[in-house]
């Protein structure tokens, strides 16, 4: 064997020991950058999604009260998920078992009723606001009016109006054109919402010549509102309460206290509410 041949396995022997150490210094590196991965990755908090409290509300809150909600968020940190629509189809999902943390409703009645069912928690019980109703006449419509009678113009077809049987603001209205003794010869130019919110939509849209709703929804709308006297109707007393049922007591409680607080009341004073004389 030729000396030649026995010198090629010493060198390949040395180039591998001569890598050792090299070898183990990377392995080291990796392991150690892994186990710093894993401890970061164990003292970074899991991503949670933010607090949530679905509130029903009247529909004559949808405006002030997206206002309201987002200030309260920005506050607590809580997002508000509203579902608006008429007061006594909302207590009634609610006495079905409708997941809602908060009922603010658009009179005192329904809620008076889900307190004495047990449904909502009497001591969360309070009046938050008092409504204005309105006659408003988009600036779109053909028709011109000063006041209730000029109703009874031929060039008046539709008049809308929500469902008086399930809405508050639509049975004011119809108290109010009883007592102008306006209801009769005007009934059959009554076209029906579920709510005052569906029954400014059919104005806006020009499926109505006017429209009895809520003040707070056209206040700043154009056209031409005419407000109702409160004295002609009876008070819209607007009362809210934290559902029995609901697994956020702490949280709504906390939501009904900014409604009622200051931040709340200024909100629902730009948009038209007053407040009742305290007792």
């Amino acid at each position: 064997m030729t000396p030649r041949a026995l010198a090629r396995p010493k060198t390949l022997y040395s180039c591998y020991t001569a890598r050792m150490p090299l070898l183990r210094a990377k392995l080291f590196i990796v392991a150690v950058t892994s186990l710093l991965i894993c401890c970061r990755a164990a003292e970074k908090p899991a991503e949670t999604t933010p607090p949530e409290l679905v509130v029903a509300a009247a529909a004559n809150l949808t405006e002030a009260f997206q206002e309201i909600g987002a200030a309260f968020t920005r506050e607590s940190g809580i997002r508000v998920l509203y579902n608006f629509g008429a007061t006594t189809q909302l207590m009634q999902q609610i006495e079905q078992g409708a997941p809602f943390d908060v009922f603010a409703a658009a009179d005192t009645i329904h809620l008076d009723r889900l307190v004495q069912s047990g449904k909502v928690l009497g001591d969360s019980r309070a009046v938050y606001a008092r409504g204005r109703l309105a006659l408003w006449i988009p600036e779109t419509s053909r028709v011109s009016l000063r006041d209730l009678s000029d109703l009874l113009q031929p060039s008046v077809r539709f008049i809308a109006i929500a469902n008086p049987e399930i809405a508050p603001y639509g049975a004011a209205a119809v108290e109010v054109l009883e007592k102008q003794n306006l209801w009769q010869p005007l009934e059959s130019k009554m076209v029906r919402a579920e709510n005052v919110s569906a029954a400014k939509q059919l104005a806006a849209t020009g499926n109505a010549d006017a429209v009895f709703t809520a003040y707070a929804l056209v206040l700043n709308a154009p056209g031409r509102v005419i407000l109702i006297d409160e004295t002609m109707h009876s008070p819209i007393d607007q009362a809210l309460g934290i559902v029995a049922a609901s697994g956020q007591t702490q949280r709504a409680r906390r939501f009904t206290d900014f409604v009622l607080g200051q931040p709340g009341r200024a909100a629902l004073t730009r948009f038209g509410y007053t407040f009742p004389a305290a007792p």
